[in-house]
Order: C-alpha cells, then structure tokens, then sequence
C-alpha cells in the first residue's frame, strides 16, 4: 500500500460539485492499493500515517504525529499511485489491485483510523473527485508498507 501525505492547513473533497468530504489541520492522504496488500499491510500503513511526526513541536522540529496536535485525516482512493513509470511515456496499471479490492483496504483503513480516535473524512471511491487543498509547508511525503 501507498500513502502520499501532505500536511494541510484544511483540504476538501467535492463529487459533482457536492462536498462530501472536509478537513481542517491534519493530513489530506491519497490511498493506492497494489495487488499484494492484504489487511495486516493496511492496519500497518494506517499506524504509520497517523504517527508520522511531520507536524512542528514548540521549536520548530517535526516531532508531533497527528494524534498530538488533535489533526483530522481526509482520505481519498488514488489508484494512480501504484502506475508503473519506469518504462515508456505511459504509465501501466499491472500492480494496482483490483477495484474490489481495493475498495475494501480503503474502507477498512478509514474504519481502522477512525477506530484508533482520528477523526476521519472521505472521497468516493472510484468517482470523478475534485480534491482543494492549503498545503502547509508544504510538507509531503511517501510511505509505503
């Protein structure tokens, strides 16, 4: 599983013109899935996201994960993330995983950081998302399990 993060100020999903998803401080994450995740990689990459410490202690330094700073999560599927583009100028899908199962590691990742406390907004899975953001920083990264 991919999770690119970016630390936001606030960051909003919309599906033909309705928000259906919304945030303040936290972390906007563009969830892929490939074809070998299971759940025990889900539950892992859900741990790691939410105590990545990218947010900025009294100093300055990245040292405060999510849960310290009272962040909110806003997750939306991108299966995207897991193209192949090594080769050639078009990106191949060979090892994203299957929409079905996809969508269920995208669900149970919602339902696992929202069970650990983490207020948590969503996308639609597999719909047409426009996806607005401030990023604060900005501060990205790529975790991968």
């Amino acid at each position: 599983m991919i999770a690119l993060i970016q630390r936001v100020k606030h960051a909003s999903v919309e599906v033909n013109g309705i928000v259906c998803g919304e945030i303040k401080q936290g972390l906007l994450v563009l969830l892929g899935v490939e074809k070998e995740d299971n759940q025990e990689k889900m539950q892992k990459l859900a741990k790691k996201v939410m105590q990545y410490r990218v947010f900025s202690d009294e100093n300055g330094k990245m040292n405060l994960n999510l849960q310290q700073i009272s962040g909110e999560l806003l997750v939306v599927s991108q299966f995207t993330l897991a193209a192949e583009t090594k080769k050639g100028l078009r990106p191949s899908f060979s090892g994203a995983g299957t929409p079905e199962q996809a969508e269920v590691l995208y669900n149970d990742f919602v339902k696992y950081c929202r069970s650990e406390g983490t207020t948590t907004q969503t996308g639609q899975f597999a719909a047409d998302m426009q996806v607005s953001l401030v990023n604060d920083g900005p501060v990205t990264f790529q975790l991968r399990v």
